[in-house]
């Protein structure tokens, strides 16, 4: 018997603020990969940045008006639930569905540091990494430890038309 898996994209951050860009990957993420859904995780706070400057109330809200045309794209706050903001413990809580195959969605940038991520090694084993282009980052990141050291069967670089926008240049404004 052939079981079908069920796609599922898992965009995690602290979306601080949300923006167009997230959305524009989950979107191609979506189309390339034939995921059933996208689902936004956010964090409270990334271990590798200051506090965010909004709410975590006020980012989800914000979230689910950025993304209310598109059904496909769930947000959801996971902290709580499963006592962590460790990517893996995110991964290994959505894999109890056995039916489900991840891929899990990030910037190039976020491809440079990744190495330094709790149990990078045990994510990249667990589900599909889709990496996608950013501005100014592709060499910096084709060059990095992680993508260097992992499988690429698991992991995909995706060169796209690049929405030169970003959570951090929003804050300036």
């Amino acid at each position: 018997m052939n079981l079908k898996k069920n796609k599922i994209g898992l965009l995690g951050g602290t979306f601080d603020p949300p923006h167009k860009g997230h959305l524009a990957i989950s979107k191609e993420a979506a189309r390339r990969f034939k995921l059933k859904n996208v689902i936004w995780a956010i964090t409270k706070k990334n271990p590798f940045k200051k506090q965010s400057s909004l709410k975590l109330s006020l980012r989800i809200k914000y979230c689910k008006e950025i993304i209310k045309k598109f059904s496909f794209i769930k947000v959801i706050f996971y902290e709580d639930k499963i006592k962590s903001n460790k990517t893996i413990n995110l991964i290994n809580y959505l894999r109890r569905d056995k039916s489900s195959e991840i891929y899990f969605i990030m910037g190039a940038d976020n491809l440079i540091n990744f190495h330094k991520w709790h149990k990078w090694r045990e994510i990249s084993k667990k589900c599909n990494i889709v990496v996608f282009d950013r501005f100014g980052y592709k060499k910096k990141s084709l060059n990095s430890t992680t993508y260097k050291k992992l499988n690429k069967e698991n992991l995909k670089f995706i060169e796209f038309n690049k929405v030169n926008i970003s959570s951090s240049q929003l804050r300036k404004i």
